[in-house]
């Protein structure tokens, strides 16, 4: 647990140290296209989660038209037999 505290008091020196650090790695040219690379990374990533809910939503609502269209077929099979009589009333008249 005591190794977690290290962690805890990360202040604007430590951020400065890392950042000098990952320059030194990389170099001033590379950082750019790394960057670059991350946010097109997190994009793909925001864009694929989009997807996958728009699919759900998708699904949701054909779900939910599919139920409502069966509802309907079944309430005019039970009442099929009444509309279609006074449909035949009405056009006898």
């Amino acid at each position: 647990m005591n190794h977690l505290l290290i962690f805890q008091n990360f202040g604007l020196p430590e951020i400065l140290v890392i950042a000098l650090v990952i320059l030194l790695f990389f170099g001033g040219k590379k950082i750019p296209e790394l960057m670059k690379g991350l946010g097109k990374g997190v994009k793909s990533f925001k864009d694929g989660v989009k997807g996958v809910e728009d699919e759900i939503n998708t699904n949701d609502v054909k779900g939910t038209v599919n139920n409502i269209k069966k509802d309907i077929t079944d309430d005019d099979k039970m009442n099929g037999s009444s509309s279609q009589s006074n449909d035949n009333t009405t056009q006898n008249q």
